[in-house]
C-alpha cells in the first residue's frame, strides 16, 4: 500500500486536472491524500462516479485532508 499526497493549495489555478491525473496513477491498494484549504464537496460525486471512496477530515481552520482509495 502506498500513500501519495497532493497539496491542492500549491497548485496555481484549478486543481481538478491534477487531482484526476493523481487518481489515474493509483493502484488498487494505494491511497491519495488530498490536502485542500476547504472541503472539496463538489469532488465527492466525481470520486463516487469514478469508483473511489473517500474520508474527509478538517485538521485546521484552513486545512482539509481527504483520503481517497479505489473501491
Amino acid at each position: 500500500m502506498t500513500a501519495n499526497e497532493l497539496d491542492a493549495r500549491e497548485i496555481d489555478g484549478e486543481p481538478f486536472d491534477d487531482i484526476v491525473a493523481a487518481l489515474g496513477d493509483l493502484g488498487d491498494d494505494d491511497t491519495l491524500v488530498l490536502v485542500n484549504s476547504f472541503e472539496p464537496e463538489p469532488l465527492y460525486d466525481v470520486l463516487d462516479d469514478r469508483g473511489f471512496d473517500h474520508e474527509s477530515e478538517q485538521v485546521a481552520a484552513d486545512e482539509w485532508r481527504v483520503e481517497i482509495t479505489p473501491r
